[in-house]
C-alpha cells in the first residue's frame, strides 16, 4: 500500500493467527485479537519505524566527511521522526524494491472498523454543536440534507458501535470455530485459553494508559483553558461534555483515578454505561466489550462438540433469549459469530489456503495448520457477477436500517412503519433497527467484492490500523486542543449568525480532525502496539509447554 507503513523483516504470522486477532487492533469491541496482516511483523504490532531503520535514516542525514552529530541531536532527530505520522515515516523506511503488500482475505473488516472509529469521532465532535440525533423531517425546521439516511452514517456513533460489536464477534469466533469444525479440540482449547487470558490486557491496559495521561495533563492545567468553553451555550448548542474532575491535590487525584479504573473493569452488572469513567466518557463500550467477549467464549466452549445444526439451533435460541432480555450488545456478538461460521461453511474467504505447512505459531502454543473434512482448505468459493451485484445491492437497505434516527421514528418520513414494529420491551429503541442493519451489512460485505474493495483501499486500511487509538485519543485531544482551536476560530468568524457559526465549526474541523488522527497514530505506535507485544510475550512466559 503505497504511502503506508510496511516492514519486510520476519515473516508474518499465518492467516488464522491474524484474523483471530483482528481485534487486537481495535478495542475490538473485541475486536479481534488479531495481528495486522497488512504489515509484516511478529508478535503483534511492530512499529513501522524499527530501530535499525531509524538508525540508518539518521545516518543518511549525516553529511559525508563531517564530524558525527552529537548524541543529543541524534536523540532530538529520533524524537522528531517518531512524531511524524507513520505514513510519512514510511517514505524513509520502505523498501522500494518490495512489491505491494498482499491483504489477507478479511482485511476489509479492519477497514470497516477503521471508518467506524472515525465516524464515532465525527459524532462526538459534532453533537456538541448540532442536533445530530434528530432525523430529516422530524420537525418543520429540521430538513437539513445531512440528516438524510445514508448521509447521517458519517457521524452516527450508535450505528458504528453496532458495527464494532458485530466485527468483534466475528473476529473472536473465527479461529475457534475453524478449529471446532476441523475437530481440533486440543487447538481450540489452546486458542480459547489464549484469547481469554489476553482479552483484559488488550482492552483495559491501553485505556488505563490513556486515562493516566489525562490525569497528568489535568494536573498540569491542560484542561482548565477550555473548561468554561465546554459549558458555554453560545458555543455548545447541544451536548455539553464535562471535563474530568480536578481534585485539590495530586494524591487525591491519583486515588480518584485508581478507584475509577477499579470500577471501570465493570463485569458484575449490565446496566447501560456501567463502569464508564469521568476521565473519558466515551470509553463506556470497553467494559461492554469485555463482558460480551467472555460470554462469547463461554458460548463457543458450550457448543464446541455439537453438530453444526445443533450449534446453530442453540445459538439461535440463546440469541432470542439475550434479545428478549434487552441485551442488544450480546446479540451483535452472537450475530458476528454466526456470520463467521457461515463464511467457514461456504469457504467465503478460502481461509485455510493462506496457511503455511507449519504446525505452530511463533510462540509454539497454537496449532495453525488446520486440515479438516469441511473442504475449508480448498480455494475460496467463487461468487458470480450476479451474486456480487445482489449482495452489493442488499447492503443498501442494511445501511438504511443503520440510519435509524436516534431521537425516535415517530413522524419521520420513511420510518413510521419500521418504528411501529420496535418491541415495547426493547429499551434503546433507536438501536433496534441499527442493530439488525449492522448484522446484515457485515454479512453482505463478506459476499460483495465491491464493498471489500472500498474497505481495502490504503487510506481506509490505515484507519483500521489506528482505530483503537482513534477511539482513545479523540476525546482528550478535542477537550484539550480542539476546543481551543474552535474558540479561536469562533472569535474570528463570530457565532451570532447561524451561517457564521457553521463556517467557524468547519474551519476548526480542518485543523482538529488531522490533529486527532496524528495523535492516534503516535499513540498506536508508542502505546497500543507495545501493549499487544507485551501481552503476547507475557502469555508466552507464563504458559506451560505441552
Amino acid at each position: 500500500m503505497d504511502g503506508y507503513p510496511r516492514q519486510t523483516a520476519p515473516p508474518s504470522p499465518p492467516y488464522d493467527e491474524k484474523l483471530a486477532l483482528v481485534d487486537e487492533r481495535f478495542m475490538s469491541s473485541s475486536d479481534t485479537e488479531s495481528e495486522s496482516s497488512n504489515s509484516n511483523r511478529r508478535g503483534g504490532f511492530e512499529s513501522p519505524f524499527s530501530k535499525m531503520a531509524l538508525l540508518s535514516t539518521v545516518k543518511s542525514y549525516q553529511p559525508q566527511g563531517l564530524p558525527r552529530a552529537p548524541p543529543i541531536r541524534i536523540s532530538l532527530l529520533k524524537m522528531g521522526l517518531f512524531l511524524l505520522p507513520s505514513f510519512i515515516q514510511h517514505r524513509f523506511t520502505r523498501d522500494r524494491r518490495a512489491g505491494p503488500e498482499k491483504l489477507h482475505p478479511t482485511a476489509y473488516l479492519d477497514g470497516m472498523r477503521g471508518l467506524a472509529a472515525l465516524f464515532v469521532f465525527f459524532c462526538h465532535y459534532s453533537y456538541t454543536a448540532f442536533f445530530i440525533h434528530e432525523a430529516w423531517g422530524h420537525e418543520d425546521s429540521n430538513y437539513d440534507i445531512w440528516k438524510l439516511p445514508f448521509l447521517r452514517l458519517l457521524y452516527s456513533g450508535p450505528s458504528m458501535v453496532c458495527v464494532f460489536f458485530v466485527i468483534s464477534g466475528y473476529a473472536l469466533s473465527f479461529k475457534p470455530l475453524k478449529q471446532i469444525r476441523s475437530r481440533s479440540f486440543g487447538g481450540f482449547a489452546g486458542t480459547i485459553t489464549s484469547f481469554t487470558f489476553r482479552r483484559p490486557f488488550r482492552l483495559f491496559l491501553p485505556t488505563m494508559v490513556s486515562t493516566f495521561m489525562i490525569l497528568v495533563l489535568l494536573r498540569l492545567g491542560a484542561f482548565e483553558g477550555t473548561r468554561a468553553f465546554t459549558q458555554d451555550p453560545n458555543f455548545m448548542h447541544n451536548v455539553k461534555e464535562p471535563h474530568p474532575i480536578l481534585m485539590e491535590t495530586t494524591r487525591e487525584q491519583l486515588h480518584h483515578w485508581a478507584w475509577e479504573m477499579y470500577n471501570f473493569v465493570h463485569i458484575w452488572g449490565w446496566e447501560n454505561h456501567g463502569g464508564s469513567t469521568s476521565y473519558d466518557v466515551h470509553l463506556w463500550t470497553i467494559p461492554v466489550e469485555f463482558r460480551c467477549s467472555m460470554v462469547l467464549f463461554l458460548t463457543l466452549c458450550g457448543t464446541a462438540r455439537l453438530r453444526t445444526w445443533a450449534r446453530f439451533f442453540c445459538v439461535a435460541v440463546f440469541a432470542w433469549f439475550v434479545l428478549r432480555n434487552d441485551r442488544w450488545e450480546m446479540l451483535l456478538f452472537l450475530g458476528g459469530m454466526t456470520i463467521a461460521e457461515m463464511d467457514l461453511i461456504q469457504n467465503t474467504h478460502g481461509q485455510a489456503q493462506q496457511q503455511p505447512p507449519t504446525s505452530t505459531s511463533p510462540s509454539g502454543l497454537l496449532p495453525l495448520n488446520i486440515q479438516d473434512s469441511n473442504n475449508e482448505s480448498k480455494a475460496p468459493k467463487t461468487i458470480s457477477r450476479r451474486q456480487a451485484i445482489f449482495w452489493t445491492l442488499v447492503a443498501i437497505p442494511a445501511l438504511y436500517l443503520m440510519s435509524e434516527p436516534d431521537m425516535g421514528t415517530e413522524g419521520v418520513p420513511g420510518w413510521g412503519y419500521l418504528g411501529a414494529h420496535i418491541p415495547e420491551w426493547f429499551s434503546d429503541k433507536y438501536r433496534y433497527w441499527q442493530m439488525w442493519g449492522a448484522i446484515l451489512f457485515v454479512f453482505c460485505a463478506a459476499r460483495s467484492p465491491w464493498w471489500q474493495h472500498v474497505f481495502n483501499t490504503a487510506p481506509v486500511q490505515y484507519f483500521g490500523r489506528i482505530s483503537y487509538a482513534i477511539y482513545l485519543m479523540h476525546g482528550p485531544v478535542t477537550h484539550i486542543v480542539g476546543y481551543r482551536v474552535q474558540r479561536a476560530v469562533f472569535a474570528f468568524t463570530g457565532v451570532e449568525e447561524w451561517t457564521d457559526y457553521r463556517r467557524g465549526f468547519l474551519l476548526a474541523a480542518v485543523v482538529n480532525v488531522p490533529l486527532v488522527v496524528w495523535a492516534a497514530d503516535v499513540f498506536w505506535r508508542a502505546v497500543d502496539a507495545p501493549i499487544v507485544r507485551f501481552t503476547r510475550w507475557l502469555e508466552g512466559k507464563l504458559s506451560v509447554s505441552e
